[in-house]
């Protein structure tokens, strides 16, 4: 009963803690425009409160993802298995998420307590306590990870002996804990470290190997990768603290908030009838086409994929109205429709503000804005060449098309006009100075609120909380994939492997054009078996210097990995999209499989295309510059 009350009112403070952080991260940007334009000065200190919130938010989102078991994970091989032998998956994966997760604990206790300044603050707030949140957040996410495994007492146990093995391959952080406090209780210490290193190192092969096989197994990713580098860093000798530094910098870099407050505002539109609004608006103006349905139902997606990140979230939101209207109203077969549907949910990854473009800029340094004119082209082609496939549909199938009438597409314009007028101002305020990224996405969002609350009145401001707690698990989860995936990330660089990559390409590899095609294949697999945004952090890194080593434009290496990883979320046997879909549609995987491979070869066929024309991704740019 105690145990009961304690419980929720952690939920409680979990939920309201959100709700105040996500709110405080889209007013004081727009505030800060405000002030900027009208009264040529800013808010004190604002930006590092600002950015102290972004770390806040990602680790309580990412408590509630756990609370939810809604962290992202590739769960293809488990799906397969019986019930009795996936008990007993999930328990070993719980065991192993628990191990990592609890030496993520120790060792960001050890960075709080020696790796800031003690004099430094976050305007009132020490830098201790304003960093605080990561190992009480890993902390809360460990006793998820074995209090939510759905198996009885047996299973929870041997789960819970994870938190001993995390805790023994701490116990280097644990001495730097302790000499905090202590230079003789750090001294004492030392012969147990001595004595345990020589285990400690032994143990990393075993578990390396058990992650990659459990990443398979639905393990979360977040897990994986940030096991994986603090296992290679406890093998080099490294300072393990670097994983949640890393982490840190990641989470409070300027660029980062974007992908919470464009994730928001994405929620915000797909929980309201927007995309009702938008599917009469394009199907008065479109409809009278041949498959002009398909042409709403591409164009709608690509709408509401720009804002979510391509994360699998337009198919759930939108697969069911999508697919009723392709079925019953358009007269599409559901082989049509369901393929369709699944190469779609990630079919706006080019447009801007893509989250993934953002990110790829961050990683990469290469202008956003030059990233966000490239992809214009390329995501209007691949756009077009889906629609054309509706097109033969509709003409093979004689369907029928709805005629033109000119009083329903003014009724459907004035019904949509706050939906149209978005990406004028998100793009009006971007390109034009007046507002930072930051600031346009915090803008978005109140716009966005503006439209479905003020406007249509699609649901009322007390209904809000529920938005934002299904959005929270989506912005948790992707940021806290960011965080791990920059350790190893910077593990990979920091073992020289993009350097040892480059020599053996400019060693055996001197075609161009042979080069792109490997690169295509590669970053296809990658795109079916890593999140696109794990993906930015760990493999740019590597690409990067060979695309130099071959003369290719940084921006068009942007285009060519982005429209790869697009292909990667619905390619078999483990895309994304493909689960999302399977669960959406009530669909069995292999069925969805044969569903989506005609669709699949027209996006391989655009993929090549925008890789080897490469004035598709610069002739913006160069006509703006």
């Amino acid at each position: 009963m105690v145990m009961d009350i304690i419980s929720r009112a952690i939920r409680k403070l979990e939920d309201y803690s959100a709700y105040i952080f996500l709110a405080l991260i889209a007013v004081i940007p727009t505030s800060e425009a405000v002030v900027r334009i009208f009264f040529k000065t800013g808010i004190p200190d604002s930006s590092n409160y600002f950015q102290h919130m972004v770390l806040w938010i990602t680790f309580i989102g990412a408590m509630i993802t756990s609370r939810e078991r809604k962290h992202l994970a590739l769960a293809a091989g488990v799906n397969l298995m019986k019930d009795s032998v996936k008990k007993w998956i999930k328990t070993v994966s719980a065991f192993l998420s628990a191990t990592i997760c609890v030496a993520f604990a120790w060792n960001a206790l050890s960075l709080v307590l020696i790796g800031f300044d003690p004099a430094k603050k976050v305007g009132f707030f020490p830098i201790q306590a304003a960093t605080a949140i990561i190992p009480i957040g890993y902390i809360i996410i460990t006793v998820r990870f074995i209090t939510t495994l759905p198996a009885g007492r047996l299973q929870k146990l041997l789960a819970s002996m994870g938190v001993l093995l995390g805790t023994f391959l701490s116990l280097t952080q644990i001495g730097n804990i302790l000499g905090t406090f202590s230079d003789s209780l750090f001294e004492s210490y030392q012969p147990v470290i001595a004595a345990t290193g020589g285990a400690i190192g032994a143990m990393t092969y075993p578990l390396i190997f058990a992650l990659i096989v459990f990443a398979f197994l639905d393990t979360p990713i977040f897990i994986v990768l940030g096991g994986l580098a603090y296992l290679f860093f406890v093998r080099s000798g490294g300072s393990l603290e670097i994983i949640p530094s890393e982490a840190y910098t990641m989470l409070t870099d300027q660029a980062i908030p974007t992908i919470p407050l464009f994730a928001l505002a994405g929620f915000i539109l797909s929980e309201s009838k927007a995309g009702e609004r938008l599917i009469r608006l394009f199907r008065a103006f479109f409809g009278w086409l041949p498959g002009g349905m398909v042409i709403a139902v591409v164009l709608v997606c690509a709408f509401f994929t720009t804002f979510t990140g391509a994360s699998g979230v337009t198919i759930l939101a939108l697969g069911g109205i999508l697919s009723y209207l392709l079925i019953n109203s358009g007269k599409y077969s559901e082989n049509f429709t369901y393929g369709l549907l699944i190469v779609s949910g990630s079919i706006g990854l080019l447009f801007p503000p893509s989250l993934p473009l953002i990110l790829y800029g961050v990683v990469s340094q290469v202008s956003i804005k030059k990233l966000f004119l490239a992809g214009i082209i390329p995501g209007t082609f691949m756009v077009i060449a889906l629609t054309i496939m509706g097109v033969i549909a509709a003409v093979r199938g004689k369907l029928e098309r709805h005629p033109f009438v000119l009083k329903e597409a003014l009724s459907s314009v004035r019904e949509a006009i706050w939906e149209i007028m978005l990406p004028v101002l998100i793009i009006g305020c971007f390109f034009s100075g007046l507002a930072t990224h930051v600031e346009t996405a915090a803008l978005t969002v109140i716009y966005s609120l503006l439209i479905t609350i003020v406007v249509h009145k699609d649901y009322k401001l007390r209904e809000l909380g529920r938005v934002v707690i299904n959005c929270v698990p989506i912005i948790g989860g992707i940021l806290i994939i960011l965080a791990h995936a920059r350790g190893l990330s910077y593990y990979i660089v920091d073992a020289e492997f993009p350097m040892q990559l480059t020599a053996w390409f400019s060693a055996h590899i001197h075609s161009k054009y042979f080069f792109l095609l490997m690169l295509n294949v590669g970053l296809l697999a990658v795109g079916f078996f890593m999140d696109i945004f794990s993906a930015i952090m760990v493999v740019v890194p590597l690409i990067l210097p060979l695309g130099a080593l071959f003369g290719i434009d940084p921006v068009h290496m942007g285009i060519i990995f982005l429209a790869n990883m697009e292909l990667g979320f619905s390619h078999p046997p483990i895309g994304l999209n493909l689960f999302m879909a399977s669960y959406s549609f009530k669909e069995p995987l292999t069925r969805i499989y044969w569903q989506v491979l005609p669709f699949l070869f027209v996006l391989l066929f655009t993929v090549l295309v925008i890789t080897y024309v490469p004035q598709m991704s610069t002739l913006l740019i160069n006509l703006v510059e």
